[in-house]
């Protein structure tokens, strides 16, 4: 976390500073924002490595902050809520969070994720030299995060996008839960294993809302998922 710029942004006083203090004892340059209307400002004008949202907040909450954060950049985005109930975790991620706390919640505990985000983010882009991906199925722009399906462009949140290049990479190979926790997510054990069953089906949906069973990303009961492209 040396050297690396967070914005944290949250309109409860006391926790916004225990946020900062923790992530700035770690070694993080810190700034914080009082609302999501400022903490917009400090992200167009300082363009931070990651930022912690707070979701409820007056006028601009966190949904409205996130989308536009999504609309310009794909940095790690963790959410802060103080609800912890599943839906309300789907939403954040389904709407491109990369990660969710809930209130209370452990320092280490914050602390460990920020690092898992920041580590997933300074590995970078693809690691294919060529700029494109093309099977008999799909089509992937690396550059542009971009994915088509025959003659249909699939729209992706950042997470579903990673998950899905992780597959292509690994024609063929099946992939343990804890592989795709690592590769994925950043973190093996820190990340709930649930998650990956979730977004594998989220995928699935994504590519093939009308029949996500002939998408060719497949179950290996006991072992976990591969992605076979047709020939």
């Amino acid at each position: 976390m040396n050297g690396s710029r967070i914005l944290v942004v949250d309109d409860d006083d006391d926790i916004r500073a225990l946020v900062a203090t923790l992530l700035q004892r770690s070694g993080a340059e810190v700034r914080e924002a009082p609302n999501g209307r400022e903490g917009l400002r400090e992200f167009h004008s300082w363009r931070p490595d990651l930022v912690v949202l707070d979701v409820s907040m007056p006028e601009l909450d966190g949904w409205n902050v996130l989308e536009r954060i999504r609309d310009m950049s794909e940095i790690p985005v963790l959410m802060l809520t103080a609800r912890g109930d599943e839906l309300e975790r789907v939403r954040g991620l389904q709407a491109g969070a990369d990660d969710y706390v809930v209130k209370p919640f452990g320092k280490q505990e914050l602390v460990a994720r920020v690092n898992a985000l920041l580590r997933r983010a300074s590995r970078g882009g693809p690691v294919d030299e060529s700029d494109t991906y093309a099977d008999a199925y799909l089509t992937i722009d690396w550059s542009q995060a971009r994915v088509n399906v025959g003659n249909r462009e699939v729209q992706l949140t950042p997470l579903e996008f990673r998950l899905l290049s992780t597959f292509v990479r690994h024609p063929r190979q099946v992939l343990s839960r804890e592989q795709l926790l690592e590769l994925v997510w950043g973190d093996a054990f820190g990340v709930g294993g649930d998650q990956v069953k979730l977004y594998v089906g989220y995928l699935r949906r994504k590519l093939d809302p009308e029949a996500a069973e002939s998408v060719p990303i497949e179950t290996v009961r006991g072992f976990g998922y591969r992605y076979r492209a047709p020939s």
